[in-house]
C-alpha cells in the first residue's frame, strides 16, 4: 500500500494514513472494474497540491486522486496492467474535455427543467 497522499478526515483531524490509503485504492480497483479503455496520467506538484494520477476512461469519464509521488502511479499502472501518460508531455485526451463539457451542458438541463 501506501500509494496514496496522507489526508484529513472529514473533522480536520488526521486519518490513518494506512486506512485512507487502502480506502483510496480500493476505490480506484473499484472504480476500474466499471470501466474500460483506462489510461492513467501523471500530473506533477503544483503550489496548490500534490503529484496527482488522473485515470481517464474510453467515454471520457475520469478521476483523480493524490499520491506520494508519480512513481506510486506508475506502480499502481504496473499493477493493474494499465497504460500511463505525463500529462504535461502529451497534454489531456480530448474525450475527457468532451465529457466534461457533456456533463456541464447535462447539469444545465436539469436545473432549468
Amino acid at each position: 500500500m501506501g500509494l496514496f497522499h496522507r489526508k484529513k478526515s472529514a473533522d480536520g483531524t488526521p486519518g490513518s494514513s494506512r486506512a485512507i490509503a487502502r480506502e483510496a485504492e480500493e476505490y480506484l480497483i473499484d472504480w476500474l472494474s466499471t470501466r474500460h479503455g483506462v489510461e492513467i496520467y501523471t500530473e506533477p506538484r503544483t503550489s496548490v497540491s500534490g503529484p496527482t494520477m488522473l485515470l481517464v476512461a474510453h467515454d471520457g469519464e475520469f478521476t483523480r486522486r493524490s499520491v506520494r509521488h508519480p512513481e506510486d502511479a506508475e506502480k499502481f499502472a504496473r499493477e493493474q496492467a494499465l497504460p500511463i501518460y505525463d500529462a504535461t508531455v502529451i497534454g489531456y485526451p480530448q474525450r475527457m474535455r468532451d465529457y466534461s463539457r457533456k456533463q456541464t451542458i447535462l447539469k444545465k438541463r436539469n436545473r432549468s427543467g
